[in-house]
């Protein structure tokens, strides 16, 4: 793409224990791709985990701490004198309590606005560009604006930088499966990673070993640790891990959430058993067992440690299944989609 010569793009995006930190990682992915090609970035967030401001210091970003959120006055108050001193400059939305009131304020400041989103939940979105990179999306009938440009499906997935070196790596399928990474993302307020250690202990196939990744705002990490040490398999406890990629390549088979890490995986053709922690990871869990890409435990309250161990030792002992979920990981997640994104921001399509 064109260099962006200085170019911004403002984002407007919260990370916590709660509503975990998959739309601040994405969008980072999308800010990484707009300053290698020359432009800069400016977040505005009520993020107060210090691990994900540090990523977003690491890469030199602007950051604008707000002390409340939407719809919390005081945060459309402090963006909108943010924006003014930006005029004509692309904002992108990501997170759903950012509704069609905070959309259209967002476009009568004169602003184009970008709105990332999973699930179509809105009666109205007042969006110049709708991004949904979920297999889902072109099922979904988007009300919208008549000059509203939709991005839908996996071409448009984003990818943190980090992942893209591994682009021409290829993974080996073991006969069995014996590394297992356990991620739920970087909230998980109601431990359920607990339930996967437990659940490990249920597998009945030799030399197995965990890796479990726990977010910088975990509040559980203590009970963890001391589950992780009473395993009778060893388990080792990654905090705030610094490199996904490098943790899914080594791993043969994987546990998690049904957000945005189902995409890194599917990326790294690691196969994977998804959970269901929120609504909008449905209709995504739904869609990857379908097309082959995982296998949908469903919510955690519907499902025993023991069912998981089981799921997971048949997944763990099937070579060929296995050998399916990595290609067909890799077939549908290019990595490309945060260049693609940031090219059409940028003025330039394809």
């Amino acid at each position: 793409m064109e260099k962006l010569n200085g170019k911004q793009l403002i984002l407007r995006v919260d990370a916590g224990t709660q509503i975990g930190t998959g739309h601040l990682m994405r969008c980072l992915a999308l800010t990484q791709a707009w300053n290698d090609a020359g432009g800069q970035v400016i977040f505005i967030t009520a993020c107060q985990v210090d691990g994900l401001l540090q990523r977003l210091r690491d890469e030199e970003f602007d950051i604008k701490l707000l002390s409340s959120t939407y719809p919390d006055t005081a945060d459309w108050n402090f963006t909108r004198d943010i924006l003014a001193g930006h005029p004509d400059t692309w904002v992108v939305l990501d997170g759903y309590h950012f509704d069609g009131v905070y959309q259209r304020r967002v476009r009568e400041a004169g602003h184009r606005l970008l709105v990332i989103d999973d699930m179509n939940h809105l009666n109205h979105y007042y969006a110049d560009i709708v991004l949904n990179q979920n297999l889902h999306a072109e099922k979904l009938r988007y009300a919208c604006e008549p000059c509203t440009r939709l991005l839908l499906g996996t071409r448009f997935l984003l990818l943190r930088r980090e992942f893209l070196a591994w682009k021409e790596w290829a993974r080996e399928i073991p006969e069995a499966a014996r590394r297992v990474l356990v991620t739920l993302g970087g909230g998980d307020p109601d431990n359920h990673t607990l339930k996967l250690i437990h659940a490990l202990q249920e597998v009945g196939t030799p030399d197995l070993e965990g890796v479990v990744v726990i977010g910088a705002g975990n509040p559980n990490a203590s009970v963890l640790e001391k589950a992780a040490k009473q395993s009778h398999i060893p388990i080792r406890l990654v905090r705030d891990a610094k490199d996904m990629p490098e943790l899914m390549a080594r791993a043969d088979v994987a546990i998690s959430a049904g957000g945005s890490t189902a995409w890194e995986l599917a990326y790294m053709g690691l196969p994977n058993l998804v959970l269901v922690l929120a609504e909008n990871q449905r209709e995504i869990a739904e869609e990857l067992q379908v097309w082959g890409l995982g296998i949908n435990l469903g919510q955690p309250a519907s499902v025993t440690e023991r069912e998981i161990g089981n799921v997971l030792t048949k997944l763990i002992l099937d070579t060929a299944r296995r050998k399916e979920m990595s290609e067909r990981g890799r077939q549908i997640v290019d990595g490309c989609g945060a260049a693609r994104v940031a090219a059409i921001l940028g003025g330039e399509s394809r």
